[in-house]
């Protein structure tokens, strides 16, 4: 591409050079042609003058010598070759003559056209047998006294139009070849980032995903190519990356419940003749890890989906709304287990909005709810607390954080974001969970542009807390700054 990009460049200016350089030259060598004739008519005239005052006292024995003397001095001055000068009197006869292959003086010219045309005071031009000059009449009044001629060779004249022409084509010359050093520069400074684009898109075909294209060098096209190269990459990257541990923590965690549940089958398949009532019981722990499994691949899928829904748009819905919903929803399974379950009134609806993956608060809470209450001991009360609209440094937006506050035994600091990796259950949790609830939890809320977090409450419990940002279709909402920042429901 770069000597295409410099072949198509140089080109043009070859075109423009030749459509310049031609005539320009032509008509140079004209005029300097003219110029040079024009100096031989002009040197002519001068001698013919000189024979107008000379020949007429040829006939004067006494004033012959010295003025046919000074004619001569003044043909002698010019007449040097290539050049010829020469004289005839009114009969054709050869006066005075010099330069290049002189006619002796006394040769009858009579006979020339050029002289008879002269003696008939008519100027005649010659061009021809590679001489060029002028034959003039000499007057003395309108009385045709004799001839001059001046001629000399075409190379003469010619040879300063040639210097000249010379010069022109050694400037068009420079101009095409500097014309290609630009050409040159520009193709490198377009086809440079395209070839360092090019090596990156190997590199991502044979694997490398962390080859990156330089997105600051080259045109602004160039740049902007790279940068969308550069995001689709990262985009690919994070996919397969994700593929990669999705299918290997999938395959990790599914096996353990399908070979408890194949030694379950086995075992009772053993037992169905001998022992019925022990193949039973084998397959109620047999549903047992189906069940187990069931709520693995739930897991599985919901993560799966929301790992596909990342960059999906994001809708706006009422915090207070979902967690009044939510609430109930829990309510009765949290009065089983001896657990009171709080949350904001229905005078907090309406207030403000927040952004989320399509479904994304309802899972996060369902997941948060359900921890809690598998923690919280009875008598004890579970709070989902929706604080008012305040700005995140960490997040560099305005954010409404959603507390779910449980009274449980809580756990080590260290625990604290370990608990978000996916399968990660702490050492004394209870086996049937999947290790997946959190880890939803964490990619729902980087969908939806927010955070998860785990704090320790004073005391006893967790704060399990979903930071969303602010805003509904038409961008921030800003009724809540309309009706006051008072916290929906106020927590410890």
């Amino acid at each position: 591409m770069r000597w295409r990009l410099t072949a198509a460049f140089g080109g043009v200016v070859l075109v423009v050079v030749v459509a310049l350089v031609v005539p320009l030259a032509g008509h140079l060598r004209r005029v300097e042609r003219q110029r040079q004739l024009a100096e031989l008519d002009y040197r002519a005239l001068v001698i013919a003058n000189a024979a107008a005052f000379a020949l007429p006292e040829i006939g004067d024995p006494d004033a012959a010598n010295s003025t046919l003397s000074g004619l001569a001095s003044t043909v002698n001055g010019y007449g040097v070759a290539p050049r010829t000068v020469v004289v005839v009197g009114d009969d054709g006869v050869v006066v005075v003559a010099a330069g290049a292959d002189p006619p002796a003086a006394g040769t009858d010219l009579s006979d020339n056209e050029a002289v008879q045309r002269a003696l008939a005071q008519q100027e005649t031009r010659i061009d021809a047998g590679g001489r060029v000059g002028v034959v003039l009449p000499v007057l003395a009044g309108s009385v045709s006294m004799g001839a001059v001629g001046v001629t000399t060779d075409e190379s003469v004249v010619g040879a300063p139009a040639n210097a000249r022409v010379r010069g022109l084509l050694v400037v068009g010359g420079v101009s095409l070849a500097a014309a290609a050093a630009v050409a040159l520069l520009l193709a490198a400074t377009v086809t440079g980032p395209l070839r360092r684009l090019q090596r990156s898109t190997e590199r991502v075909a044979r694997g490398d995903f962390a080859a990156r294209a330089d997105a600051h060098a080259g045109p602004p096209e160039v740049r902007r190519v790279a940068s969308s190269f550069n995001t689709m990459t990262e985009r690919i990257a994070r996919f397969i990356e994700h593929q990669q541990s999705f299918a290997g923590n999938a395959s990790h965690q599914l096996r353990t419940p399908l070979t408890a549940l194949r030694l379950q089958l086995e075992r009772a398949t053993s037992l169905v003749e001998h022992d019925p009532a022990g193949a039973l019981d084998t397959l109620e722990a047999a549903g047992t890890e189906i069940e187990r499994l069931q709520r693995l691949i739930d897991g599985l899928l919901v993560l799966a989906r929301v790992d596909q829904d990342g960059t999906s748009p994001r809708e706006p819905v009422d915090p207070v709304a979902v967690v009044a919903e939510r609430i109930e929803t829990w309510q009765q399974l949290a009065e089983e287990q001896g657990v009171r379950l709080t949350g904001a009134g229905q005078a907090d609806r309406g207030r403000f909005r927040v952004l989320q993956a399509p479904g994304g608060l309802e899972q996060a809470l369902d997941n948060y709810i359900d921890n809690a209450l598998v923690v919280a001991p009875p008598g004890s009360t579970v709070e989902v607390v929706v604080d008012p609209p305040a700005p995140s440094p960490e997040l560099g937006t305005t954010t409404v954080t959603v507390h779910v506050l449980d009274a449980g035994p809580g756990m080590p600091e260290s625990h604290l974001t370990a608990a978000f990796e996916r399968f990660w259950r702490a050492p004394d949790a209870p086996h049937d969970g999947s290790g997946l609830g959190l880890a939803i939890v964490a990619n729902i809320a980087a969908a939806s542009g927010g955070r998860a977090r785990l704090a320790r409450r004073p005391g006893v419990g967790i704060d399990a807390m979903l930071e969303l940002p602010v805003g509904d279709r038409a961008g921030e909402n800003t009724d809540w700054k309309r009706s006051g920042n008072a916290s929906v429901t106020e927590h410890a």
